[in-house]
């Protein structure tokens, strides 16, 4: 057969060194947004040897084909990034010299055919100098099958990112078995006689997949016989950080008790999550979870929701009905924003805890309950309590066991796992799959304040997966601006959960002000309450697109509390509108 033999083209090698940025204050590689690593060969040699010690032939083969494949996918969408015209072979081609940078393997294109439109694709390659090659004869000898299963997975990788669709490689000569150097063919898949064979090789091992799903199912009979551990703390919870294993271990021992529950922290921190893992780990899991927002039932009605109304008590009332309390009973309700209770409903819930009765609205009968009570609010009780606005006798009652959820600044450690999660989340509700955070974004994650806790991490993240393309990197600027200008004083927060001003010198006397002093500060200023509400609600707004459900969360409010602040902003606005038009005429 007649072959053509192509030298890689030399621009496609400056595009890449220049992309190669060496930080070496932070002990940090980067090739545009990707960490990269300089590791021994060597090193790479002796992990080899131990998966093939480990997991036998054929499972390391598979294992480090997969390994090169993804390499391969990530180089291939980087070298779209420099080279956007992949219609050329030039183009095609970063993908050899890339392999060359990395230090893996020199590649000489003997030939190849491709047309993108068509599917059409067929190459031809030698490899001199396989690393791999020369660390398997080092610790095995001389091999009699080729061994280069890590570049042969990249080829694959590269070529199928670069085609949009699967075209595996075959390794045809080895080094390792006598040749003088490497060669590879790679055809679409269908154009192989064995496409299966190949491609076994790049899915999940069944037997591994198998042996998870065995453990998972010994774990859920272990779960059946022994008493209920930390796991169950962790229902629909994600964190490992010592912050959050320290709540874990005091919502454990609660659990085994009736005692009621007080859980302080910052809007956003998640603190339903963690009310409904307490319900999940205890002898009540069977029973009703209700969870119930204090702050979104009107006044008049919070009594009526929350024991129930008989038939006539007030106008509107056609029939009798049960309360959120009567129908968790025998499980557990989640009052969220407590401090919202009006003082009939607290003197209503301080007998409940006391007495474990009800009445309900307009009735005279008592009925008997058994309700364990999980409270939440982000405000401070004990100031409530000496403002008159939370009965001190019901504050005692509540704070008997308080649960202070970190926020996440202070657990930036599950950052990584809380990503991987609403990662998960958010590919299957749109139906997508990215390949991750890139980790320049990532770091941005991990450095950035968090004002608004889990809740602005997870809209953040839902934001990312909708903006990036299938099979992409999320990047640094599919974020909000704000985890993009770390500098922004709204980023900035001390200690203490107050924000500081971006000057090194304001920030050095603000990091010292507790809230109140801030808030003093703010005022001195000259401080306009009303255009500060106005301005967040506005910025809400934009970031959800006009969503007032979403924005609603990001702001910590109930979507009835938002859409009151918009109509009261609105009818501001008009009225100014009418006031300038009037003063013009």
């Amino acid at each position: 057969m007649k072959t053509e033999r192509k030298e890689l083209p030399s621009p496609s090698a400056q595009d890449l060194l220049s992309q190669i940025k060496f930080d070496v204050e932070e002990g940090k590689i980067w090739l545009n947004e990707q960490r990269m690593l300089l590791i021994h060969s060597g090193v790479m040699g002796s992990l080899r040897k131990e998966l093939i010690n480990s997991l036998g032939l054929e499972r390391a083969k598979a294992l480090l084909m997969r390994f090169g494949y993804e390499s391969g996918q990530r180089d291939a969408e980087l070298a779209k990034k420099i080279r956007p015209d992949l219609t050329s072979g030039d183009a095609f081609l970063v993908g050899p010299q890339m392999h060359m940078i990395e230090g893996i393997v020199k590649v000489r294109p003997i030939k190849f055919e491709f047309d993108v439109e068509k599917g059409h694709f067929y190459g031809e390659f030698d490899w001199f100098g396989s690393y791999e090659s020369e660390v398997h004869v080092a610790d095995y000898g001389p091999s009699d099958e080729p061994v280069c299963w890590t570049l042969l997975g990249y080829a694959s990788g590269y070529t199928s990112y670069y085609m949009q669709r699967t075209v595996l490689y075959k390794e045809i000569g080895c080094s390792a078995c006598g040749e003088e150097h490497c060669t590879i063919i790679g055809r679409p898949i269908e154009e192989w006689d064995d496409p299966a064979e190949i491609e076994r090789y790049l899915k999940p091992d069944p037997i591994i997949e198998e042996l998870f799903a065995l453990q998972s199912e010994i774990d859920c009979l272990k779960s059946s016989i022994q008493q209920r551990n930390d796991d169950d703390l962790l229902y629909k919870s994600v964190g490992q950080s010592k912050a959050f294993k320290n709540v874990c271990q005091l919502i454990k021992k609660a659990s085994c008790s009736k005692v009621s529950i007080l859980l302080l922290g910052e809007t956003g921190v998640g603190k339903e999550v963690v009310a409904k893992g307490l319900h999940a780990s205890s002898d009540r899991s069977e029973n009703p979870f209700v969870a119930v927002n204090c702050a979104t039932l009107p006044h008049d009605l919070i009594e009526a929701e929350l024991f129930g109304v008989e038939k006539g008590a007030y106008t509107g009332a056609t029939q009798a009905r049960a309360g959120k309390f009567e129908r968790a009973d025998g499980g557990t309700i989640f009052l969220d924003e407590v401090i919202e209770l009006t003082p009939r409903a607290q003197a209503s819930l301080l007998r409940v805890l006391q007495e474990g009765e009800l009445e309900r609205v307009g009735d005279s009968r008592t009925r008997k309950l058994d309700v364990r009570v999980v409270a939440a609010t982000n405000e401070d009780l004990e100031e409530a309590v000496r403002d008159g606005r939370v009965r001190a006798d019901l504050f005692y009652r509540l704070n008997v066991f308080p649960v202070a959820i970190p926020p996440l600044r202070e657990r930036t450690e599950d950052i990584p796992a809380l990503t991987t999660h609403f990662l998960d989340k958010y590919h299957a509700l749109y139906n997508k799959r990215t390949l991750g955070v890139s980790d320049k974004a990532m770091q941005a994650l991990m450095t950035y304040a968090w004002p608004g806790n889990i809740r602005e991490l997870e809209n953040m993240i839902e934001r990312g997966v909708i903006l990036t393309d299938n099979n992409q990197l999320i990047g640094l600027s599919d974020f909000f601006p704000s985890l993009a200008e770390p500098s922004h004083p709204l980023n900035v927060i001390n200690k203490q959960g107050a924000l500081c001003e971006e000057s090194p010198a304001a920030d050095t006397a603000l990091s010292e002000m507790n809230m109140e002093q801030y808030a003093a500060a703010w005022l001195n200023k000259g401080f306009d309450m009303e255009a500060f509400e106005s301005t967040l609600i506005d910025q809400a707004m934009s970031q959800c697109d006009g969503n007032v459900s979403k924005a609603a969360r990001a702001l910590g409010l109930s979507r009835p509390a938002l859409a009151y602040r918009l109509k009261k902003q609105t009818e501001r606005e008009d009225a100014i509108h009418v006031s300038t038009a009037g003063e013009a005429e």
